[in-house]
């Protein structure tokens, strides 16, 4: 871990306080600065800790893994990549609603709350994370709601070519081009995220 500068950034008394056991240069690691905090400012564990996270949210200090993936496969099996799993398996379970288990009515609700899901937020979320890989480019909020807007705008471009393909306007072919064009945005999303990380962790470590 290590400090950037903070002179033009305003920051709350906690945090400012955290700056003082941070010195430029020196690699702490997250443990090593808790504990300092409680000592020196009688900090309580969870205090030090969402004051450190402020810090990370404003740029001030970078979190280096010191054994950071350098394979896309390892980075794409890391828990940096969950997000991508999670959303994977979202479609996932929206086709097995959908083809698999539609005939039973049990699941008519959750077959319901994921096909929402499927054609209002999923593309749009994997394209804005392949637009926008670095976490600080937009908040969360800011995420959400382009991807519902890019998945409106989306999904009906998604129609309005399978419109004029022998397979038409039916739910399969609807089905299995978002699935694809979902997933397919998503690993390119990841892929991003991996050039980021590995050029992220080697400005970190030539102190860039």
């Amino acid at each position: 871990m290590a400090e950037r500068n903070s002179a033009t950034i305003e920051l709350d008394e906690a945090s400012k306080k955290l700056l003082k056991i941070l010195k430029k240069g020196e690699s702490l690691t997250v443990e090593e600065v808790v504990s300092r905090a409680m000592r020196r400012f009688n900090f309580k564990r969870h205090e030090a800790a969402r004051a450190l996270y402020k810090l990370r949210e404003k740029g001030l200090v970078v979190f280096i893994d010191p054994h950071p993936p350098t394979r896309f496969d390892k980075y794409l099996f890391s828990s940096r990549a969950t997000w991508f799993w999670l959303l994977a398996l979202a479609v996932i379970l929206t086709d097995l609603t959908i083809y698999i288990l539609s005939s039973f009515p049990v699941f008519k609700y959750v077959r319901y709350i994921l096909g929402s899901l499927f054609v209002l937020y999923l593309p749009g979320a994997a394209l804005i994370e392949l637009l926008y890989p670095k976490r600080e480019d937009l908040s969360q909020l800011e995420r959400l709601a382009l991807s519902l807007g890019l998945s409106l705008a989306l999904v009906p471009l998604v129609g309005l070519i399978l419109n004029y393909t022998p397979w038409g306007i039916r739910l399969d072919p609807i089905v299995i081009s978002l699935t694809f064009l979902t997933l397919a945005l998503a690993l390119g999303a990841v892929y991003r995220k991996y050039t980021y990380h590995l050029l992220a962790h080697r400005g970190a470590l030539s102190g860039g």
